[in-house]
């Protein structure tokens, strides 16, 4: 019976460690990019030693794609009132900017980093176009209508949540919403120019 509680307290150790080094990452990674973070900062930020995030990630390329499995929820999104459904993209993204910094260390380090722009594609391709095929007038023009809203939100991210242009960052999110949801419901329903 002792060895299971000891077993026990280990395995609770061994995932908060875990947990403690994936935070630490995502708010390195967020800062300072993929190429800039390194392992030592990052146990510096766990208070642990640099050698345990070796032990549990193996490399820092393994701990990146560890620290940003992103996961928008795309899928389960209300459809309806369809004409709602931009304004409600909309929403859904500023949540996910404002309460995960993996979405900010994907912006940082997406445009230098392949395993990164592929995390980002990967929402384009298995969230974003599906929902758009979803609601969109013609299907075969989902990929080109979700490219659009993507350059959207991610110019809206890059502006507010990365550089933090101060206009930008100055925006309400009810605000933003009204500016940026009917354009997205265009991206998504109108029809094809």
């Amino acid at each position: 019976m002792t060895g299971t509680t000891e077993n026990q307290q280990t395995a609770r150790r061994s995932d908060a460690t875990r947990a403690t080094i994936l935070a630490a990452a995502r708010e390195r990674f967020a800062a300072d990019g993929y190429e800039k973070a390194t392992i030592r900062a990052i146990a510096r930020d766990a208070k642990i030693d640099p050698s345990m995030v070796m032990r549990y990630y193996g490399s820092k390329a393994d701990l990146f794609t560890a620290a940003v499995s992103i996961d928008p929820g795309l899928p389960g999104l209300p459809l309806e009132p369809r004409e709602a459904i931009g304004r409600t993209l909309v929403s859904r993204f500023l949540t996910l900017w404002e309460e995960n910094e993996e979405f900010t260390a994907l912006m940082r380090v997406g445009a230098t980093y392949p395993a990164a722009a592929d995390r980002m594609q990967s929402v384009l391709r298995d969230q974003l176009i599906p929902l758009a095929r979803l609601v969109g007038p013609e299907p075969e023009q989902a990929p080109a209508r979700a490219a659009l809203c993507a350059s959207t939100v991610l110019g809206l991210a890059l502006t507010r949540y990365v550089l933090r242009f101060p206009a930008s960052m100055a925006l309400s999110r009810e605000e933003i919403v009204d500016w940026l949801g009917p354009t997205l419901q265009r991206y998504l329903t109108a029809p094809t120019p």
